[in-house]
């Protein structure tokens, strides 16, 4: 009796730490103007913060970004959101013009006159 017992109370505790695992996944964002450090560090500081992205890191050198995040708390959607919001264009999700125009000229668009050195 008391081995069927300790069978069925670890089966149990293996079922509810099973059920407490957060989906997770991975993908990548582009971000086509995001060329240099200071966009970088811009991004990656404001996504960072955000509840359900668990991380953030943008390849400045290929334009985008892989993003790791929690399916319960956050989508995809929501992310590209919050990258517009920070003035830059995310896949297809425009960047917000208000946030775009508070950017240096240096991580604006070449057709703005800005435009990254490498």
């Amino acid at each position: 009796m008391r081995p069927i017992l300790i069978l069925v109370a670890s089966l149990l505790i293996g079922v509810i730490a099973n059920g407490q695992v957060k989906p997770v996944v991975t993908t990548t964002i582009k971000i086509p103007q995001a060329l240099c450090l200071n966009c970088k560090n811009r991004l990656e500081y404001q996504l960072k913060r955000l509840d359900g992205v668990a991380e953030f890191l943008v390849n400045y050198r290929k334009g985008e970004a892989k993003v790791k995040y929690i399916t319960d708390r956050m989508d995809i959607e929501q992310i590209k959101t919050a990258v517009s919001n920070c003035g830059y264009d995310a896949d297809d999700v425009i960047a917000n013009p208000d946030a775009y125009k508070r950017l240096p000229i240096s991580c604006k668009k070449k057709a703005d006159g800005g435009g990254h050195s490498h």
